[in-house]
């Protein structure tokens, strides 16, 4: 993925989103135990990917909204059942308590997002990367790092294109393939995927639950593919920060020199104002 997401296109696509209207809450995804230390694990389903905590090396004591470590006794990666198919995706998380989802899209990219794997780790939080297949192929060794470090890896096609311009047969190809090097690199496919620019249909949403993932979007669109500045990312983040709320935001498809440094202002933000910062956990 090495264009940028600017212009008209860009704008009327986002507008598609918007007529999907906000996705219905159920149940089936609840905060990942390992993000909410001091509460029980479900017994319903365990978490769809190992998660390991961060180094040894990270010191001090964590605050009880953030992430314990867990080296030890992580339950193995599964398959759960084929999720139904919806018809709108999730884009606000009710049910994951006084907490919020922090996403990046459009990687791995070399240059951008070992930054922001490195600032997730120094605050032990987990995060959700949707990436594309091009740029994951390129890059296991990316993905791994953020399955080590207990993030969510989705799909988000493999060359990021609108999906409802394209048949069946090859919304199947952008799915398949990009899910095929995830659980190449990670031994396990992705559960989540999102679509390019938030552009949904009918096919994606069949697709995507044959494929066993749950379709996810947002809530907060930080706009940081403008590249709009540090310090107007960090103030949509601020001021779109509530429980449930699942902020958007890249790691790839450009400059994200921005990204990098809104997120190394924002993040201890959100932390101090009592937010847990957590991955959704299907159950």
């Amino acid at each position: 993925m090495t264009r940028d997401h600017t212009g008209p296109e860009r704008r009327t696509l986002l507008r598609v989103v918007l007529g999907l209207g906000a996705a219905t809450a159920v149940h089936l995804v609840v905060a990942d135990p390992a993000s909410t230390p001091g509460r029980p694990a479900r017994t319903a389903g365990t978490p769809p990917a190992a998660a390991a905590g961060p180094p040894a090396n990270v010191r001090g004591r964590p605050s009880p909204y953030r992430l314990e470590p867990m080296t030890a006794g992580t339950p193995a990666r599964f398959r759960p059942a084929r999720p139904p198919v919806r018809t709108r995706p999730f884009e606000h998380l009710p049910d994951l308590g006084h907490s919020m989802v922090l996403t990046f899209d459009d990687g791995p990219d070399p240059r951008y997002t070992p930054d922001i794997l490195a600032t997730l780790r120094a605050h032990r939080v987990r995060a959700m990367f949707f990436v594309c297949g091009e740029m994951a192929e390129g890059n296991p060794e990316l993905l791994r790092e953020m399955a080590d470090d207990g993030h969510v890896v989705g799909n988000h096609s493999w060359s990021h294109p609108l999906i409802p311009k394209l048949s069946r047969p090859a919304i199947r190809d952008e799915l398949g393939r990009t899910s095929d090097v995830v659980e190449r690199a990670l031994g396990a496919p992705p559960l989540w995927y999102r679509a390019p620019y938030g552009a949904w249909n009918r096919n994606s949403f069949e697709i995507g639950a044959e494929l066993g993932m749950e379709p996810m979007a947002w809530t907060v669109d930080t706009l940081d593919w403008k590249e709009p500045g540090t310090g107007t990312i960090v103030r949509r983040v601020l001021d779109g920060a509530a429980p449930g709320v699942v902020v958007l935001s890249h790691d790839a498809g450009g400059d994200r020199s921005q990204s990098v440094a809104a997120l190394r202002r924002y993040l201890p933000r959100l932390l101090e104002e009592g937010y847990r910062i957590t991955v959704p956990h299907r159950v």
